[in-house]
């Protein structure tokens, strides 16, 4: 059985949210809640498998994410969002959530997020562009200095933050950016995130 919490601040969408688990045989919702706050002290007491979170109720639901995943590392993190910008997303998975769902896709792809989280894997909603996957020869193209740069970069480190920690100039950070793009198929940031990711390099 997999014991699912969920937080969030509307009573409609977890309302919601319930009726699509408990048509799972093998799901169940343990506890719910409405804040970050009492979000703490919810899987501190129940121990769920998943916390499917809002990160726009009051606490701020990412917040949660640091804090939970040193000290429930076993927990799987399931972000439900109204937003679908490259910049929430790349935040979300950047702070360490296992998975992002729109709340405009999460009627059809919740349950398929909550058991992909739990089998490993990190789930992005259909919604969502998807960063395309690099052919594993890729990482071993990368001199010393750009896979420095991919993995600051891959952090969410920008490119005036990347020379002050690597000692080189604006310049050169910009340049050693674009050969990593290049050289590993990336577009953009959140795709550099995700190449990490499955390289298990984060």
């Amino acid at each position: 059985m997999i014991r699912i919490a969920l937080a969030d601040d509307h009573a409609i969408v977890r309302t919601g949210f319930r009726a699509l688990i408990e048509e799972e045989p093998d799901m169940a919702i343990v506890a719910e809640c409405d804040s970050a706050d009492a979000a703490r002290a919810m899987v501190a007491a129940h121990v769920p498998d998943v916390l499917a979170f809002d990160i726009a109720m009051p606490g701020g639901g990412l917040s949660l994410v640091p804090d939970l995943r040193a000290s429930m590392p076993e927990l799987r993190l399931l972000c439900l969002s109204m937003h679908d910008r490259e910049p929430y997303v790349f935040e979300a998975l950047r702070r360490g959530v296992h998975g992002y769902v729109t709340k405009g896709a999460a009627t059809d792809e919740l349950v398929a997020a909550i058991r992909a989280v739990c089998a490993g894997e990190v789930y992005l909603s259909s919604d969502l562009e998807k960063p395309r996957p690099s052919p594993e020869p890729a990482l071993e193209s990368l001199s010393e200095r750009e896979r420095a740069v991919f993995l600051l970069t891959a952090r969410g480190a920008k490119p005036k933050q990347v020379a002050m920690e690597l000692g080189i100039s604006d310049k050169t950070a910009y340049l050693h950016r674009a050969t990593v793009y290049a050289k590993l198929g990336a577009r953009n940031e959140l795709e550099l995130h995700q190449i990490a990711l499955e390289r298990g390099l984060l």
